[in-house]
């Protein structure tokens, strides 16, 4: 059994024995749980820990484990104050701040045990290179200084090693080390656009996106999407129209449709961002999710960029794990300094130890071998999650498979409403993400959104879409 499942099933048990004591009564001794439970002596102790920490046990160092004496609960406040000053507050703003976390949220929380998870963001245990990351955690907590303060932009070998990704304009110079993509994604919002202003989305696009742009107060304007990216005479207008400077995009495997925009557009982009003044935030958040089928991949947009219009942002969690939160911005240019400033301010710095074991990570052979593990197992899961569709779900339009990321992007037939499918799936058994959540202004269709990543593997892709299949066979279409 898996030492963390053993854990949580002492803790379980001696919460449930708890009452056998008075507050303040004596455990058994470590020794008499290990032979009680035929556990190990850490395991004992962990599973103490999480008591201590819910505040049910107290531990006296040489005397033992003590039930917590009961606390009374204190008296209920009146915190209704709260919604005349909080309302008052978003009477004086441009744009209102309140924050609708729904749609990054679904992608967080656990489904109850045995329901099918579609909805996840993030690679499945057996897919997450769990070994090389503690060795390299390991390694890096007997690095000289691992303990210290970093550099408040990184350390300098991180910073090389993510300039190297993001192609030849960018060098270690430009970069900054952050608390993963979504951390990145706050700082160049917040530096390149004050609060009121509009800045420009693909459509659809990720909802932790369109989250931080209202958190800030910004007025997200979508630009539309087809299977070759951002449309350039779409976002042309929309520039036009909005006065925008800033546009955030996905150029490569975009989530949630999969597309990666055609070398055309490319140029295209950067043109019209320039010559609109505006900045182009390029999140290449799935790089390194690239399938083995897919062939030589375009590089960034930052590579393509020689003034400055490009603020690129990758991280290594998605292909790792949702724990190793590290992630980079890049730009050049007088935003650095702006970029750099609320960066220090939000975050002061990554802490070290979790950089030492990027970096032991990133620099083991272990690191390539994961991403061709990965890369293949990926490809393997989208061919039979996408027969699956083709067969169980032959109503439901897969208009593109991509070679890359996670999910496949479903449109639904005109009749069959979305909320009431995604609903009736998780009594089904199986969870999906509901589309609106990634459209900033009214949807052209109903949507959802299969992820492959997060599953166990094919037996439980299959048997997904066939949950999925039972409950579109529950709603009238």
């Amino acid at each position: 059994m898996h030492e963390s499942s053993s854990v949580a099933e002492l803790a379980n048990s001696l919460r449930r024995d708890l009452d056998r004591y008075s507050p303040g009564g004596k455990l058994p001794s470590s020794r008499a749980l290990v032979e009680r439970y035929r556990v190990s002596p850490v395991t004992v102790s962990r599973a103490l820990a999480r008591l201590v920490a819910e505040g049910l046990v107290v531990t006296r160092p040489g005397s033992g484990a003590f039930r917590a004496e009961v606390v009374a609960a204190p008296p209920a406040g009146d915190t209704s104050w709260q919604e005349v000053t909080l309302s008052a507050d978003a009477a004086a703003e441009v744009v209102p701040r309140a924050v609708d976390a729904a749609g990054v949220l679904v992608t967080l929380a656990a489904p109850p045990p045995g329901v099918v998870e579609f909805n996840g963001g993030y690679l499945h245990p057996s897919l997450q290179p769990e070994r090389a990351m503690a060795d390299a955690l390991a390694r890096a907590g007997r690095r000289p200084g691992a303990w210290t303060r970093p550099p408040t932009d990184g350390l300098p070998e991180l910073r090389e090693w993510f300039a190297r990704g993001a192609g030849a304009t960018t060098g270690p110079a430009d970069v900054l080390v952050t608390s993963g993509g979504q951390a990145a994604l706050t700082t160049a919002l917040r530096a390149l656009a004050p609060p009121g202003a509009p800045v420009l989305v693909e459509s659809p696009t990720y909802p932790g996106m369109l989250a931080i742009a209202r958190a800030a107060g910004l007025r997200p304007v979508p630009v539309p999407v087809d299977a070759d990216g951002v449309r350039p005479e779409l976002l042309a207008a929309a520039f036009r129209a909005s006065g925008a400077r800033v546009f955030v995009c996905q150029p490569l495997f975009q989530n949630p449709t999969g597309a990666v925009l055609a070398p055309g557009r490319r140029p295209e982009v950067l043109r019209i961002a320039r010559e609109a003044g505006a900045f182009v935030v390029e999140d290449d958040f799935a790089r390194r999710l690239v399938h083995d089928d897919a062939g030589a991949l375009p590089g960034p947009l930052a590579a393509d960029d020689h003034d400055g219009v490009v603020v690129h942002v990758s991280s290594l969690t998605k292909v790792t794990s949702p724990s190793l939160r590290v992630g980079m911005l890049a730009a050049r240019g007088p935003v650095l300094e702006r970029l750099r400033a609320i960066h220090v301010v939000d975050t002061f710095f990554v802490p070290r130890p979790l950089q030492e074991a990027a970096l032991e990570l990133v620099g083991s052979p272990a690191w390539n071998r994961h991403l061709r593990a990965v890369s293949a197992e990926l490809r393997t899961r989208r061919g039979v999650m996408a027969a699956a569709v083709r067969t169980h779900l032959p109503h439901l339009a897969l208009a593109h498979i991509p070679s890359g990321g996670y999910h496949l992007w479903l449109r639904l037939p005109d009749r069959l409403d979305e909320s009431a499918l995604v609903a009736t799936a998780l009594r089904a058994g199986v969870a999906v993400a509901p589309g609106r959540p990634y459209f900033s202004a009214e949807p052209p269709a109903g949507h959802i959104r299969l992820s492959f990543a997060g599953v166990a593997g094919a037996a439980e892709i299959t048997e997904g879409v066939r949950r999925l299949r039972d409950a579109c066979a529950e709603l009238p279409y």
